[in-house]
């Protein structure tokens, strides 16, 4: 494990492993990638880069997550 640092997730500050990147932290927050738009700094994630693209200190990360139902 990498040293811990810190990101903003929805108003919230976490530790995530220095080495993380976005779709390490939605597995960690148990979210299909599928059903979550990311936005990170302001900038939307396309989902086919979701495990390319790291995540640095102070990140803000806003995660829209889609409910079904009817």
């Amino acid at each position: 494990m990498n040293e811990a640092m810190t990101v903003t997730v929805n108003g919230e500050e976490r530790q995530v492993d220095g080495s993380s990147t976005v779709l390490d932290l939605l597995h960690s927050l148990a979210l299909d990638p599928r059903t979550v738009v990311v936005e990170v700094n302001r900038e939307i994630v396309r989902r086919p880069t979701l495990g390319n693209t790291p995540l640095r200190e102070g990140d803000q990360i806003e995660l829209v997550h889609f409910v079904g139902g009817g």
